[in-house]
């Protein structure tokens, strides 16, 4: 199917379905996406469709170049994957591919150049030269991502130095190969007489980039030793020189310039016969490359110069060297750069001819005078170029004598310049420095006068203090030179790249090779002239007693990095192997430097004396750096401190009181003394030690990790100790002694699991002990330590650890540093994940989870939850509720400990806040109740709550006989309101959930919740205690419920706090356990009623809510249990509190209102007790009583008739009394009695006895009045009496008249016609309020009513018609004076009524004593102004009754 299905792909790509040309290209699209998607899906499944010719390649490369821009990606990708089928392709196939990826590596479209360089790659190997020759086309191109996979093709970087080695890549071309290929690519390279103004005949970059990988291809064919020239390897290496010289043309850049000048001093250093013969003839090509713009050119060119002159004849080299000179000397406006190439030429050129003795002794003597006068005259920069000169000559002669104007004879070349020298060597230009400083090395080289090599040793000891590393670097390779026999030889200098020792040892990034320090190929030096001999020992008394144990630490690292250079390079001279005891000793003291150069160097140097030293100096050696490592080694050498010697680096322990710095010993005995604690010098110290030893451990970590490849056997008895400080140093905080300890990690631990598992214990242990060190960083390293090594273990591991790792934690998190407390909290992470793991039953087993409870779980509850630290509390709660969720049965032994820890926890871990919004929620307006609801929310989505919940899930029966007890307590001793809340509820749930296995302790728990019911000030307390009780209430016996029951209704007469636990359990008991409580409905639902009306409002709707629940019919409820109800309220009313007399009252008020005459069998007992409480003194709300008896009163009436005639009687004689009391409320509440007990009875006997008391009353009143009115114009005069009778309410007095009226008889009336009539006057007077002329009104009516129903049955008397011509003539106009001045509509119409009725029973009164004359035009007069209707028709209809009397 697969050339089928490749066919089908290939017609779709040719044909086009659709003549539209819009929709053609839109469905064209689309159609060739899918096709080349195919394609290389194809290409992978089935890639024997495609090798075996290039037809698809080319088409592929092809649509990348036609095709539309939006469809190239889906063809780069389809031709990247195209590619995989060509791996297998014959070799013909790969060379018409090699022409059409070279043909499409130059393609304006960038997908062409990149697909084509992909295929260079993947398709050929290395050894491919037209692949290699596509890449680099490739480094030139315009777009980065090609560029760069054209460097990783060619095996290259971008900033590759040409002559760098690739050691051990066999897979390179060879030279002559690529040549010939460069060549056949580009013929022009072919043209020998090449000149700087040529074109360059490739682009800069790639021609960077051809030169690269040639020098690599040189370095595989001819790096090797042993290889031979033959006529092929010399007109291979001729053109290799002929492309280096066409890359010189002008146009290239500097870098391409750099790269071919120095890659022709590499083949010159290789085969030096063949490019001194080829340069020999090239001299003045040269000369023009002397001022070139780029200084490692001129440097380059200086050396090929100098190669050349051994080649050429004694007169041409001596003409050279003398217009070399003369360029500089007439000239005085020479370019830097001509200048710089002249001096640089001039000591190559003149070395070479001293090597081949060419050159006579005045020559040269010439020659280093003209370069002595430039270094005095010149600038920095050209006076170091002048003496690296110089040196180069040193190198191969011993310098010769001059003639000097400032001395009388001839002297040393360093005599002369040594002022000079100074001052270039204090200036500012580091790159002068080292020129300067390496060339004083190179001069002592072959110099045979102590005197001159001791200057120049003095030269290079006073750069001692230099802070530049670089130059420390430069001092330490020329003391090499100067001590002898250094890995170099001159030729190496003069005639290779060379720019230092330590350039081309690379000491500073990587290790020192075993072959250069066995090296045969040394600087040849006379090693028995005494002058090197005492060069060697000033040399060795200035590093060992002046600087490597100076007090001042920028001495101590010039001396490190001296003498790290010289047992570097020198390390096999017999003077140094001598010294090898010393040196380890000043290196074991330098390891604990604060400066990280001094460290680093010294454990470097460390791990060279290593391989320098024999077996016991190595076995020595390794013993003293585990000391180090494992602060058991011995004591450092003592430093002598000076006040300026720093003991602390500027800003680590912050600044002086003043700001200003604080490192020295100096300072910090200042500050002690300032602070007034002399003491504090030592601590300081103390410190300063601390600090020493850690950064001893760190600096003999570089140096152990080296030395541990080759220690071997050695370090086996060390492990013990090392291995658990290395784990511990690895999570220290300082990155630097991180990674020098990994360094040794890796260096002595092969397999480091297994390791860790076999040292488990140690390490824990270790750490353990560390985790409260003093030190900080030990605490910080011990905590992340342990949590990395803790994860994922097993219990058995573990078991042993992990109470203590626990309390490490704890301790972690509430430590004074921050990052030990953030490393504590790591700790607490990783321990608490570990522990939830081995505590879940469905990870770990049973055993294995319940051994792991048993030993976190108490220690949790008991340092955790109570810790004072939040973040201990917040960690210890959030493990108890992991524990709870995944410890399923495992947690029942310890359910008594958890719960009443989490019931403690959820008040001792409120927020704070809320208690302070609690003291002052009064002040800011907060009903306590809603703060005690928020505050029970927020408890209840806490984890503490949730832990409960999970503990009430596990609970059995067994965990009872532990947790009811815990639980008992709790409740006599629980504090905070979450707590004793959540107690309540806890043991509601527990209830529910075990249900009638609660029995045996319902005795022990009901007894405690019902009194912590009475006892709780707070009301949802109250609520969930007595919900608790309700709950467990059901599971009690009869006798215990029963018992309950009674005390709970013994509470009602209690206080307020007990009513309300009274209710509350009620409530409660009628919601949880209703089923007990319909058993004793007589004792709780006459409680209930007569609770009702306690005067709290919160009580009484507490019970009038339980008396909705519990009363299905109020009338019925009250006539079942009637004689209960009347026995409380009987003992109730006798009670000696008032709140009780009070209540009961208005009970039996409540009760007569509700049943009526069905309460007449309970009628006298009532009466009776109400009776009792009637007389004697007054207290708060006593007229309830006054209204209860009114209520039985008329409620009863009859049935109190019946049975005793006497007790209406009783009862109004008991009230009467009660409307003289002082008491306003109390007065007024007598009067209703009064007017409601006399309708009541209906008894005519009752005006006669009530109505005088009322006269009596109103004539008081009227005395008063008097009396008031003389006291304001005499004020002296006041009578103590006033208070008793000046507040009888008129109004009330004047209901009771119109009661008494309403029961009498007429005759009776009549007698009191006078009093009544001044009833009436006095009381509609205008010193009396209209509520009272209302009333007046009302007594007017109901007496006009008694008089027209008398008078239709009878005549009346002479006394009848009195008293009506007194209502008449005496009563009337004080009511039409009551319309003129009450603007009230209400009085209008009363008034206007009673006046009415007043007139109609006028007509009773004989025509010939009638006069009503002045009375009608009063009336017509307010009929005029009367607004109200009613009132008005009222009025109109007087006067007409009125006119009607006239007409009779």
């Amino acid at each position: 199917m697969g050339p089928v299905i490749l066919s089908g792909i290939l017609r779709s790509l040719d044909v086009n379905a659709n003549n539209d040309p819009e929709v053609n290209q839109i469905v064209s699209k689309d159609v060739k996406s899918f096709a080349y998607q195919a394609i290389g899906l194809l290409a992978v499944r089935l890639p024997h469709l495609f090798r075996e010719k290039t037809d698809m390649a080319m088409r592929l490369f092809n649509a990348l170049k036609v095709e539309d821009q939006s469809l190239r990606f889906t063809i780069q990708e389809a031709t990247i994957t195209l590619s995989v089928a060509y791996k297998e392709a014959s070799t013909n196939v790969l060379k018409e591919l090699e022409e059409l990826l070279l043909d499409n590596s130059r393609a304006e479209q960038s997908e062409a150049r990149f697909c084509a360089l992909r295929w260079a790659c993947s398709l050929y190997d290395m050894e491919n030269c037209p692949s290699r020759f596509i890449c680099m086309i490739g480094t030139s191109d315009s777009k980065l991502d090609i560029r760069e996979m054209a460097f990783e093709g060619l095996s290259l970087v971008e900033d590759s130095r040409p002559n760098s080695s690739l050691k051990g890549n066999t897979n390179l071309p060879k030279l002559k190969d690529m040549l010939d290929y460069i060549f056949k690519q580009q013929p022009k390279l072919f043209d020998s007489s090449v000149t700087r103004e040529h074109n360059l005949l490739f682009p800069s970059k790639m021609y960077y980039a051809v030169i690269a990988f040639l020098m690599k291809c040189f370095d595989k064919d001819f790096g090797q030793s042993g290889f031979c020239m033959t006529p092929e390897t010399n007109s291979c290496v001729a053109r290799l020189c002929l492309l280096l010289e066409h890359a010189m043309a002008t146009e290239g850049s500097v870098q391409l310039h750099a790269t071919a000048s120095k890659a022709l001093v590499t083949v010159g250093s290789f085969i030096p016969e063949l490019i001194t013969q080829h340069y020999s003839e090239r001299i003045t090509w040269l000369k023009q490359l002397l001022s070139h713009i780029d200084s490692d050119t001129r440097e380059a060119i200086s050396r090929l110069l100098g190669i050349a002159c051994s080649a050429i004849p004694p007169a041409t080299s001596s003409s050279l060297i003398t217009e070399l000179v003369s360029s500089i000397s007439t000239s005085q406006t020479l370019r830097f750069e001509s200048h710089h190439g002249a001096l640089c030429a001039i000591g190559y050129t003149v070395a070479e001819c001293i090597k081949a003795n060419i050159i006579s002794d005045v020559e040269l003597q010439s020659t280093v005078s003209f370069l002595v006068n430039v270094i005095e005259s010149e600038g920095d920069t050209l006076a170091s170029v002048a003496m690296e000169a110089i040196a180069h000559i040193g190198l191969r002669c011993s310098l010769p004598k001059l003639v000097h104007s400032s001395f009388p004879e001839t002297v040393e070349i360093l005599t002369i310049l040594e002022g000079r020298l100074r001052k270039i060597l204090s200036g500012d230009g580091i790159k002068a420095i080292q020129k300067t400083v390496i060339s004083l090395g190179h001069i002592s080289v072959k110099e045979t006068s102590f005197s001159h090599i001791n200057i120049a040793l003095e030269l290079i000891f006073s750069l001692y203090r230099s802070k530049v590393e670089d130059i420390l670097f430069a001092c330490g390779e020329a003391l090499s030179f100067i001590w002898g026999e250094v890995p170099v030889t001159a030729d190496t200098i003069l005639k290779s790249n060379f720019n230092s020792l330590s350039e081309t040892s690379s000491f500073l990034t990587s290790e020192l090779l075993a072959s250069e320090l066995k090296s045969g190929c040394f600087l040849s030096v006379d090693a028995n002239k005494e002058s090197l001999i005492m060069a060697r020992e000033v040399i060795t008394r200035k590093l060992f007693d002046s600087l490597l144990y100076s007090s001042r630490k920028e001495e101590r690292c010039a001396g490190t990095v001296w003498l790290v250079s010289l047992i570097m390079y020198c390390g096999r001279h017999p003077k140094i192997q001598e010294l090898l005891p010393e040196i380890q000793e000043a290196f074991s003291h330098l390891l604990g430097e604060q400066n990280e150069l001094t460290q680093e160097l010294a454990s470097q140097g460390m791990s060279i004396i290593y391989e320098l030293g024999d077996s016991s100096m190595k076995q020595n050696l390794v013993n003293n750096l585990v000391g180090t490592l494992t602060g058991s080694g011995k004591r450092k050498r003592v430093v002598k401190l000076t006040e300026d010697t720093e003991v602390f680096q500027e800003g680590a322990i912050g600044e002086n009181l003043g700001g200003g710095k604080l490192s020295t010993y100096k300072e910090l005995c200042s500050l002690a003394n300032e602070m007034g604690q002399p003491d504090l010098v030592y601590k300081f110290m103390d410190l300063a030690n601390y600090h020493a030893s850690l950064n001893s451990k760190r600096g003999a970590a570089f140096g152990f990790s080296k030395i541990a490849k080759h220690a071997g056997d050695v370090l086996k008895p060390h492990l013990g100790s090392l291995i658990p400080r290395l784990v511990r140093y690895q999570y220290d905080p300082d990155k630097n002694v991180q990674d020098s300890m990994g360094h040794i990690w890796k260096s002595i631990v092969t397999d480091s699991k297994q390791t860790i598992d076999a040292y488990f214990d140690p390490i824990i242990d270790d750490l353990l002990v560390q985790s409260s060190s003093r030190f900080w960083r030990s605490r910080e390293a011990s905590c992340r330590a342990i949590a990395d090594l803790i994860q994922g273990r097993k219990f058995y591991q573990v078991s042993k650890h992990l109470k203590r790792i626990w309390i490490a934690a704890f301790r972690a998190m509430d430590d004074i540093k921050e990052t030990v407390r953030n490393s504590g909290d790591s700790l607490c992470r990783a321990v608490s994940s570990l522990t939830t793991r081995l505590c879940d039953v469905s990870l770990t087993s049973l055993v294995d989870a319940s051994d792991t409870m048993g030993i976190v779980l108490p220690l949790l509850l008991s340092e955790g939850i109570v810790s004072k630290v939040a973040s201990v509390q917040k960690a210890s709660i959030a493990m108890v509720m992991k524990l709870s969720k995944g410890a399923g049965v495992a947690l029942r032994p310890y359910l008594s400990d958890l719960v009443c820890c989490m019931l403690e926890s959820l008040s001792s871990l409120e927020d704070q806040r809320l208690n302070y919004v609690e003291l002052h929620a009064g002040n800011a307006g907060i009903q306590t109740d809603k703060l005690d609801n928020l505050r029970l929310s927020v408890a209840k989505d806490s984890p503490m709550w949730e832990t409960l919940d999970l503990c009430i899930q596990v609970v059995d029966i067994k965990s009872l006989d532990l947790l009811v007890p815990r639980l008992a307590q709790m409740i006599r001793a629980g504090v905070g309101l979450n707590t004793r809340v959540g107690i309540a509820n806890f043991i509601t749930l527990l209830a529910q959930k075990v249900n009638a296995e609660i029995k045996p302790f319902t005795s022990t728990l009901v007894k405690l919740l019902f009194h912590a019911v009475i006892e709780e000030k707070s009301g949802l307390a109250k609520r969930a205690f007595a919900s608790a009780s309700a709950i467990i209430l059901k599971y009690a016996g009869p006798a215990l419920a029963q018992k309950i029951i009674e005390d709970t209704a013994s509470l009602h007469s209690g206080d307020r706090n007990s009513q309300l636990s009274c209710g509350i359990l009620f409530k409660n008991y009628s919601s949880f356990a209703s089923d007990l409580i319909g058993g004793y409905q007589a004792t709780v639902l006459p409680v209930s009623f007569i609770s009702r009306f306690v005067d709290d409002k919160d009580v009484s709707s507490l019970f009038e809510d339980l008396w909705e629940e519990i009363a299905s019919s109020e009338r019925v409820s009250l006539q079942l249990y009637l004689s209960e109800i009347v026995s409380l309220l009987c003992d109730s009313c006798a009670s000696s509190s008032w709140a009780s007399k009070k209540k009961s009252a208005k009970a039996i008020r409540k009760l007569s209102e509700v049943l009526g005459e069905s309460l007449s069998p309970s009628h006298h007992d009532l009466i009776q007790c109400l009776l009792k409480e009637v007389p004697g003194r007054l207290w708060e709300g006593k007229e309830s009583i006054l209204f209860a008896l009114a209520s039985i009163c008329s409620s009863c009436h009859e049935a109190i008739c019946t049975k005793d005639p006497t007790i209406p009687n009783a009862i109004i004689n008991a009230i009467l009394p009660a409307c003289t009391k002082k008491v306003k409320s109390y007065r007024e509440a007598a009067f209703d009695c009064v007017q409601e007990v006399v309708k009541a009875f209906n008894k005519p006997e009752f005006f006669t006895s009530v109505f005088p008391l009322l006269v009596e009353m109103c004539s008081k009143t009227n005395a008063i009045k008097t009396t008031i009115s003389s006291s304001n114009s005499s004020p002296k005069n006041s009578g103590d009496g006033e208070s008793d009778v000046a507040a009888f309410p008129m109004d009330k007095v004047v209901d009771c008249v119109t009661s008494c009226i309403h029961v009498a008889f007429l005759p009776d009336i009549l007698e009191q016609r006078e009093n009544i009539i001044f009833v009436f006057s006095h009381a509609l007077s205008p010193e009396f309020s209209w509520p009272v002329k209302a009333s007046v009104f009302s007594s007017i009516k109901e007496l006009c009513s008694k008089f027209h129903t008398s008078s239709q049955d009878t005549t009346l008397t002479r006394d009848g018609i009195l008293i009506i011509q007194e209502l008449f003539q005496s009563v009337a106009p004080q009511v039409i004076q009551c319309i003129r001045s009450i603007n009230i509509s209400q009085i209008h119409d009363s008034a206007a009524s009673s006046l009415h009725d007043i007139i109609e029973m006028y007509k009773i009164v004989p025509s010939t004593e009638r006069n009503a004359s002045m009375l009608k035009d009063n009336i017509i007069e307010l009929c005029e102004l009367e607004k109200n209707e009613h009132a008005k028709s009222l009025l109109k209809s007087c006067i007409n009754r009125i006119e009607s009397f006239n007409d009779a």
